[in-house]
Order: structure tokens, then sequence, then C-alpha cells
């Protein structure tokens, strides 16, 4: 689905975005130009974020830092 119909940009392309280390609109904005040109892609550009930032928390709370198979000490 588009978020920002003036740049192009996909809810996807924003998730990408925040996983790849984006954790603010003004990152978002600094990369995928989002929220520059009208604006009425901000509100929802910004739910997204709130949402992929949960789901990438969880997502960090569920999968150990350090874990090596490998039998040496890390």
């Amino acid at each position: 689905m588009y978020v920002c119909v003036c740049r192009g940009i996909t809810e996807s392309a924003l998730r990408e975005a925040i996983y790849q280390g984006a954790d603010r609109m003004r990152d978002l904005k600094a990369s995928l130009g989002v929220a520059e040109q009208c604006g009425i892609c901000a509100c929802h550009a910004k739910q997204v974020l709130d949402q992929t930032l949960v789901q990438k928390s969880q997502l960090q709370d569920f999968i150990p830092q350090s874990t090596c198979m490998c039998g040496t000490a890390v």
C-alpha cells in the first residue's frame, strides 16, 4: 500500500528503512523523503513507524543477542 503518493513510498519501504535503523520521522524523511511535499502522508507514516518499532523491539527481545554454536566462549 502506498503511504506517500507524492514520492511513491510504500509501507514496505518504510518498514525496510525502519529495520535498517530509521527510528524517527526525521530519519524516514532524510532517507526516503516521506512527508516532504504535501505532508498528507505524515500521520500514516508515523503510525507505520510506531507499529514497526514495537514489532522490531519484540523481535529483538525474542532473538538472543549473542548465540555462539561453535563451542567457544564469547
